[in-house]
């Protein structure tokens, strides 16, 4: 069979691009609403650059994105500058952003798809588990020279995915209930037919095998419908990130950018230095992403091909200050080394049940109390 040639179109600099999923929601109900179409037009002329602001899936989402960026800093700098004139345009017609993985109590069946035959399609194919998609995360693309590094760079990634999914597990409550995990949206992505974890391919030509098999089959009709938690983006020449759930505020979405821009970077250097980088077998991934999933930042996560295990924060510890080298060159010290502020003031997860259980259980404050987050942090 003939295999489809895909060029990897290298960044000579590991330059980082920014998305962050975003939900609307009403003023006084805080349940989800279909407003997208209505914050585009009130918002657009407010921008200085409309197009970081993109349509999704739903129409009770919106997607900000940064253009092709060298530092955190410009990175958060152009967030802040697209979501504060965002906010403004929301407050002109009473909706507010809403960042976590999933909203407390919306009812999936009362949401309105985004017209377009790409998400038409999704829907028409993935039926009931395709509806149910009420989630948001972050994706981050950090730019590679060299497309030979790409697999080896992705494998090596998978050993801290625990770590970046329970940092920003945002998801606990599902329809109303606590779902007992921290992240109910990342055993939710996986339910699509090609999302999920990646393969672990050691060569670019595999993965090239692997996409011409899934298009004769007619699985996908091109690579973007290749939804994995980590895929590579040939077009773009960079690895995308899209372990994470949605998160609540700036501040946290610089640290766990800085994060993943560190891991790359260093673990691209490491392998073009000639290393052998440390990979798990699929089955540690997998439970892996269940336990940082159920647990959060409670997780004790295996480390090793040798079956090793450690409390996920004792190895976040050990690895932000391994990676503070990496930061210095990088810009991002202060970024990174607040990672750390995550774990003592709790993740999101931990946030929403606690202003649940004040709140006897009322799912309205969370709303609010998330919301205030994003606020505040602006």
């Amino acid at each position: 069979m003939v295999r489809v040639r895909i060029d990897f179109h290298s960044s000579p600099e590991p330059t980082l691009g920014v998305e962050w999923e975003l939900a609307l929601v009403d003023r006084t109900s805080r349940d989800l609403v279909s407003s997208a179409a209505e914050l585009f037009a009130a918002a657009r002329p407010r921008l200085a650059a409309p197009e970081r602001l993109h349509k999704e899936l739903l129409r009770n989402t919106v997607e900000v994105v940064t253009g092709i960026c060298h530092s955190v800093e410009e990175a958060m700098s152009q967030v802040r500058e697209t979501v504060t004139g965002v906010v403004a345009a929301a407050d002109e017609i009473d909706i507010d952003l809403f960042g976590a993985g999933a909203h407390p109590f919306a009812s999936w069946s009362a949401q309105h798809i985004t017209e377009g035959h790409r998400y038409e399609e999704l829907i028409n194919r993935t039926q009931w588990w395709g509806r149910q998609m009420l989630i948001w995360g972050v994706h981050v693309h950090v730019g590679l020279p060299e497309q030979s590094r790409v697999m080896p760079v992705l494998n090596g990634l998978l050993t801290s995915y625990p770590h970046l999914l329970a940092l920003s597990a945002s998801s606990p409550v599902w329809a109303g209930q606590d779902t007992g995990y921290a992240s109910n949206r990342a055993l939710m992505f996986q339910q699509l037919p090609t999302a999920g974890l990646p393969f672990q391919f050691e060569r670019w030509e595999e993965f090239e095998s692997f996409v011409s098999d899934q298009q004769v089959t007619g699985v996908i009709d091109g690579l973007s419908e290749v939804r994995w938690d980590i895929r590579p983006s040939p077009q773009l020449g960079t690895l995308e990130n899209r372990v994470c759930d949605g998160v609540s505020n700036i501040d946290e979405l610089a640290a766990l950018t800085a994060l993943m821009h560190c891991l790359v970077v260093d673990l691209d250097a490491r392998v073009a230095a000639g290393e052998t980088l440390p990979t798990m077998p699929p089955w540690h991934v997998q439970e892996n992403k269940w336990r940082a999933a159920r647990y959060g930042l409670e997780a004790i996560i295996i480390l090793d091909d040798k079956s090793r295990e450690r409390p996920v924060t004792d190895d976040l510890a050990d690895l932000l200050e391994r990676l503070e080298p990496v930061a210095k060159r990088l810009g991002c010290q202060a970024e990174l080394r607040s990672v750390a502020d995550i774990v003592s003031r709790g993740a999101s997860y931990q946030r929403q049940r606690a202003v649940a259980r004040e709140s006897g259980g009322d799912l309205v404050a969370v709303v609010d109390a998330v919301v205030e987050e994003l606020r505040a942090s602006l």
